[in-house]
């Protein structure tokens, strides 16, 4: 899930950034400093949004840079246990299908994508279920549900979510639909009730 989140902070401004409008300068020193990084409490921060420093700094004895407070705006993805999301497959491998989660990827375990006997086909790429005849390849959008999240500070890599599509109404979205219709579709050799009955 993306999340703004407002955080305060002192930032450095180094002496070759002081002919700039303070603003400017504190953004790219943000920038450089948050962009690309993975906090554990934050989640994966995409982007600085919104900068607002204070005009006074101080200045350290030895270090020619100023100090500033400074309040400003993250964009953040951190994916929540539970949550239920729709991506689109990047990757099939005999283990698994990958999914792309915003900035991250996460991994349907071939066990967790449906209630069916599963095979890899590595001609095509592609998770074939047995009873069902239903195929996931890359390039399929799919709904699935996050079941474990594990982040690490620093990369983006070292984070792992695992989901699953073996719940009622997650899985490829045309397999969804047919099973919607499935529950639509009247009952063989029910009557239908009258009414007032």
């Amino acid at each position: 899930m993306y999340y703004l989140v407002e955080v305060s902070d002192v930032v450095r401004i180094p002496p070759n950034k002081f002919r700039e409008p303070l603003e400017k300068s504190a953004m790219e020193v943000l920038k450089e400093t948050y962009e690309g990084v993975m906090n554990k409490t934050l989640g994966g921060i995409l982007a600085v949004v919104d900068v607002k420093v204070s005009p006074m700094g101080k200045i350290v004895p030895g270090d020619g840079a100023t100090y500033h407070k400074a309040v400003f705006t993250l964009l953040t993805f951190k994916p929540v246990e539970h949550e239920v999301v729709e991506a689109e497959v990047t990757e099939v491998t005999s283990f698994g299908a990958f999914l792309r989660l915003g900035p991250l990827e996460g991994l349907v375990h071939v066990s967790q994508v449906a209630d069916d006997y599963i095979s890899y086909d590595g001609k095509r790429g592609a998770l074939l279920c047995k009873n069902t005849k239903r195929v996931l390849q890359k390039g399929d959008v799919v709904r699935a549900r996050v079941v474990t999240v594990s982040l690490s500070s620093g990369s983006f890599r070292d984070c792992k979510v695992g989901l699953t599509m073996r719940q009622p109404f997650l899985g490829k979205l045309e397999w969804i639909e047919e099973d919607l219709e499935k529950a639509r579709a009247p009952v063989k050799g029910a009557k239908a009730k009258k009414a007032g009955a």
